[in-house]
């Protein structure tokens, strides 16, 4: 049943928050919602979640229509962001987590307020950081991420709140550590307070070494389809 898999993520997250010499409410949970149907997210937000990840501008869009009861849910875009879709990225969601260039920060930037999710006020945006060198990686690379933390920050529009990244795949969650203490320590650098990183199989690994925010699918509602 959900309930019982939210239950046991949420426990995973108090445990490693409390070795961590943490408190287990300053770590978010992110229920990745990528191809799972709207009537999921339903389900999950009667049990308690708020925060969902979505990858796709499109699948959100053709979702939120059954999700206007939800008032209180947030949606964070979590997939990688073509600079032509930054217009309708900043009506549908109320996080982005994947600025990677001026480019795209500019495209957001240019989104009058009162087209924007939730109205007047900055759009909270995340800047995805290349950790990995694997190509089908995304993310500035941390050469150039100075650069755009002043480009972002002189945006007025844009509430810049922290950093994002996603290690290699490995079966070895000791494998994703290095990758997280890199970013937490780029956060500290620019001080920059969140940090989302972490996914079902190493999301203790990543509170440990600092994660505010952990994205979780696979744990709370088991594998997806092929898209």
């Amino acid at each position: 049943m959900l309930r019982d898999r939210i239950e046991q993520v949420e426990a995973r997250i108090r445990r490693a928050a409390e070795r961590a010499g943490r408190r287990p409410e300053d770590v978010t949970l992110i229920a990745v919602t990528k191809l799972f149907p709207s009537s999921l997210i339903r389900e999950a937000y009667t049990l308690g979640l708020r925060r969902f990840g979505e990858n796709y501008v499109q699948e959100l869009e053709a979702k939120l229509p059954d999700l206007g009861a939800l008032t209180e849910a947030r949606f964070h875009l979590i997939g990688h962001l073509q600079s032509n879709k930054a217009k309708r990225a900043a009506q549908l969601f109320d996080v982005i987590e994947t600025v990677a260039s001026t480019k795209l920060a500019r495209r957001l930037e240019e989104v009058p307020a009162e087209l924007r999710r939730r109205g007047a006020g900055r759009l909270e945006v995340l800047l995805e950081v290349k950790l990995s060198p694997e190509e089908a990686k995304s993310g500035v690379s941390v050469e150039e991420l100075p650069a755009l933390v002043e480009a972002v920050g002189a945006c007025p529009s844009l509430e810049l709140t922290g950093l994002m990244t996603m290690p290699p795949w490995s079966e070895d969650p000791e494998e994703s550590r290095p990758y997280f203490r890199r970013l937490r320590e780029l956060g500290e650098r620019f001080r920059l307070p969140k940090l989302s990183m972490g996914m079902s199989h190493d999301l203790e690994v990543a509170i440990e070494e600092g994660a505010t925010e952990v994205r979780v699918g696979t744990a709370l509602f088991g594998p997806r389809a092929a898209r």
